[in-house]
């Protein structure tokens, strides 16, 4: 089974992918490893910070690894949160304050539209692969639902009438923007497994 280092401190990424990529691919966190430290994420893009983080896992590690970045697109704001999602509310906020925050950005706005957006940096023997998925939706007017994490309680997905908060996890990695990126990382995999036979 090949084994991956997944750049990543957050328990609910990592319990998503390994929902994912269970059996197949063996997912190493950063705790696993010892490998501390702060890991850098300065650009501002998804796809430039999801590079970011998997440079620095394979300097350290000279070993295959995948980072991700996620982030909320608003449509009626410009796009923002987007790259600055998880510090939308301002550095060490928490997932309620930054609900709260959009939720106030979005007060008396019609366009409710949003999708997230999540990009993967694969390093893979030195050489890098990106992999995106997307799911489209809509800011609800509060939130509603316990399960997930981040802004899941008050995004509503196309063709849902539950938030992903109220989602268990097997239905919402069917569907999520992380669930559809890392079956594409896992497709990728699998043909390059193939290749090689």
């Amino acid at each position: 089974m090949k084994t991956l280092i997944f750049a990543t401190n957050n328990k609910h990424k990592l319990e998503e992918v390994r929902n994912v990529l269970d059996g197949l691919v063996e997912v190493q966190s950063l705790k696993e490893i010892n490998l501390a430290g702060d890991i850098p994420e300065t650009a501002d893009t998804l796809e430039g910070n999801a590079a970011q983080k998997a440079e620095w896992i394979f300097e350290r590690t000279g070993k295959d690894c995948f980072a991700d970045d996620t982030g909320l697109e608003v449509e009626a704001l410009d796009g923002a949160p987007g790259v600055y999602s998880a510090r939308y509310a301002g550095e060490n906020c928490s997932f309620a304050d930054n609900v709260n925050k959009l939720l106030a950005a979005m007060d008396g706005k019609t366009n409710r539209k949003a999708r997230f957006r999540t990009v993967i940096c694969l390093i893979e023997n030195g050489e890098k692969h990106f992999f995106e998925g997307i799911v489209n939706g809509v800011i609800t007017d509060g939130g509603s639902g316990d399960m997930g994490f981040g802004y899941d309680p008050i995004f509503l997905p196309d063709g849902y009438d539950v938030t992903f908060a109220e989602m268990p996890l097997d239905e919402k990695n069917k569907i999520s923007h992380r669930g559809i990126v890392t079956r594409k990382l896992l497709e990728y995999l699998k043909q390059n497994e193939n290749n090689k036979k």
